[in-house]
């Protein structure tokens, strides 16, 4: 049992939270929720020990370990995966040296009866103790089950960790986390980037294996299957649920109408009893009433309404301009990489106005096939080609990064807007929350979602009839995700979409390609179907 007690922090003088008591117990499994800007990465780092609370404290049985997982990581580049994955077990390992020094000490020390002879025999006895005391664990076996589980192949596993991206690196060192079976798993924002199977895979383990779990993340699916717990963050204190996601939206809206009609009881309250003392005071015999009505309300504690996010992200896109009946038309297309095969022979045709998804672990080509689509890199066989009079508006992985983060976000904006659009950039921004001073933000100091947000602005400043997006939601919290999500559908072009959110896919696209073994197979069906019929949520399909 992990108790929080009495926590506040501040900065500059304001309050962030205050007074924030709770116990996380074994089995626990808690989403962390509450508005961007609540306090949630920051309490979380204060229950990891990365930062001080202004008050209050984190308290522990001895020997508990909590292992965090941050959004952002700061990795070293010098070992293979397996190596680095390895080091989950670095404790244990060097508990056995320890243990073997020891034992060829004793065998070549004569001096038995000698007080250094006997520290040494209690050392290993007490080192054998709480060694011979863990579980016995193929530890080899125990790293490539949960890398495979998290999307590395077997051929990755002695592959320098310099060759993969952060999102892959962030696999590795969540690897590690779930090898220690720690007490308590910390995950801010997990799923960001690993693919469907690998969160699915995820999920299962921290339902299965895993202790106690708390997790900040925009996946409404993720959090739904693996939580019984909600914490809510908000105006500076908590509201503890046993409930996942989805009952807390229910339990918190009841909560919110209480509230609600007790402060409209208590404004009713106060505003009569203002009235009788406005009408009496000064009249003689009323004089003790009015005193005492007078008390009640200097004592009376004024009612709060939870806050709730008004702003608002209004997002559509502009009438798609006519095209050809064909959008996109890829025949025959293979693309290598030295002798690795992303994918070959592969066939594909998107008709205008139809929405589709490209699925598949990372590392099968998706992103690929979307750039050969784009002309952005050259493919080894086959053609790739766009219909008549396409138009397309495309948001790649790394769109947000791409952006100058010398330039304002006014700037950044005015750099490509054309003609009569220019003189409403404030009022675009404004629909995208970017509303008085902020237009005068650096971009470089902006957070993920909201650089996400402004990449979004860019892609709608002219009409397209082509939609191209891969991982656009990563850094979105879940109500931009839902606005997003309601555009898309009203969108009247043509949409591919790349996206390991199952709830985000859900109701989007009416056609799936899924990129698997160097091939592109083609399913009339939507995610839903197609997680179904793989029976992908059961794990059959992957590979542990």
């Amino acid at each position: 049992m992990i108790s929080v007690d009495n926590l506040a922090v501040e900065f500059s003088g304001a309050t962030l939270f205050s007074d924030v008591s709770f116990v996380i117990n074994p089995n626990d499994k808690i989403a962390l929720m509450g508005k961007n800007g609540a306090g949630k990465s920051t309490m979380m780092k204060i229950v990891a020990g990365v930062e001080k609370a202004s008050k209050g404290q984190v308290s522990a049985p001895k020997d508990t370990v909590i292992a965090y997982l941050p959004q952002h990581l700061l990795t070293e580049d010098n070992c293979t995966v397996f190596e680095e994955a390895s080091k989950a077990f670095q404790l244990v390992f060097e508990m056995k040296e320890r243990m073997e020094a020891l034992n060829k000490e004793l065998e070549t020390r004569t001096d038995y009866e000698s007080q250094e002879y006997m520290n040494i025999i209690e050392k290993v006895t007490d080192l054998g103790e709480k060694f011979y005391a863990l579980e016995d664990v193929n530890y080899d076996a125990e790293v490539e089950k949960a890398l495979k589980g998290l999307g590395f192949r077997q051929e990755d596993m002695h592959r320098q960790t310099s060759e993969f991206s952060g999102g892959w690196r962030m696999r590795i060192e969540l690897a590690k986390i779930l090898l220690q079976k720690p007490d308590l798993i910390l995950l801010d924002e997990p799923t960001n980037h690993i693919d469907i199977e690998s969160v699915i895979w995820l999920e299962d383990f921290l339902v299965n294996k895993a202790q106690a779990v708390m997790v900040i993340s925009h996946d409404r699916a993720f959090i739904d299957n693996i939580t019984n717990r909600t914490i809510e963050v908000t105006m500076g204190r908590i509201y503890d649920y046993k409930a996942n996601y989805s009952q807390y939206l229910e339990l918190r809206e009841d909560r919110r109408a209480h509230q609600l009609k007790a402060y409209q009881e208590q404004q009713k309250f106060i505003a009569d009893t203002q009235e009788f003392i406005d009408r009496f005071k000064g009249t003689y015999s009323k004089t003790n009433q009015v005193s005492s009505r007078e008390r009640m309300l200097e004592k009376l504690v004024p009612i709060e309404i939870d806050e709730v996010d008004t702003s608002a992200l209004r997002l559509k896109f502009p009438p798609a301009p006519r095209s050809g009946e064909i959008a996109v038309t890829v025949t025959d297309v293979s693309k290598s990489y030295g002798d690795h095969v992303v994918f070959k022979d592969a066939n594909m045709s998107i008709r205008r106005g139809e929405k589709v998804s490209f699925v598949g672990r990372n590392g099968e080509g998706k992103s690929t096939m979307l750039k050969s689509i784009l002309k952005e890199i050259d493919i080894d066989a086959g053609v790739s080609e766009l219909g008549h009079n396409i138009k397309v508006g495309y948001f790649a992985q790394n769109q947000a990064s791409l952006m100058d983060p010398k330039l304002t976000i006014f700037q950044t904006i005015d750099e490509v807007a054309k003609g009569d659009i220019r003189k409403h950039i404030n009022n675009i921004l404004g629909q995208f929350m970017f509303g008085g001073d902020d237009v005068d933000k650096k971009v470089g100091v902006l957070s993920g979602g909201e650089k996400t947000r402004l990449a979004m602005v860019k892609l709608l400043l002219e009409p397209v009839n082509l939609l191209i997006l891969d991982e656009p939601t990563n850094h979105l919290d879940l109500k931009s995700k839902d606005v997003l999500k309601e555009a898309l559908k009203s969108f009247d072009g043509t949409l591919i979409l790349v996206s390991h959110d199952r709830d985000f896919l859900q109701g989007l696209s009416e056609k799936v390609f899924e990129f698997k073994d160097q091939r592109v197979l083609e399913h009339f069906e939507t995610i839903d179907e197609y997680l179904k019929r793989n029976r992908i949520e059961k794990l059959a399909d992957i590979n542990l």
